[in-house]
């Protein structure tokens, strides 16, 4: 009797081993996919950004539907979309506050590109 409790013991710790074993692997795999992800990003400042605002640039782009950043476009655009998404018009909550967002993350992107010349100018004149 001792014996046949001590084979289900064993087969029982062998069968959760090879589960932890598994998942150890595919939790491995994800995290790889992650980082690669992560590496395809431009910079560690707009993996930040990209964390901090909740957005990419690219889904900002998108939600906003414009190609280039410029304060004219994404003011027009938001505007547009944001009166198109009030509740009396059928609009939802979620679809304005993707718009806000989308509009905050294309701004905060202009200021750092309208800040970068200006740095890179004063290493110049040294």
């Amino acid at each position: 009797m001792a014996r046949f409790i001590a084979q289900i013991i064993i087969t029982g710790t062998q069968v959760v081993a090879r589960a932890f074993a598994r998942a150890v692997r595919q939790e491995m795999q994800a995290s790889q996919e992650a980082a690669q992800r992560l590496g395809n990003q431009k910079s560690r400042a707009e993996r930040f950004d990209n964390l901090k605002l909740g957005l990419t640039l690219e889904e900002a782009k998108q939600i906003l539907n414009v190609k280039d950043i410029n304060s004219a476009d994404i003011k027009t655009q938001y505007e547009f979309l944001f009166k198109q998404n009030e509740r009396e018009k059928g609009g939802t909550f979620y679809i304005q506050s993707k718009i806000v967002r989308a509009k905050e993350r294309l701004e905060h992107e202009l200021t750092n590109v309208e800040a970068k010349p200006k740095t890179d100018s004063s290493k110049n004149d040294t």
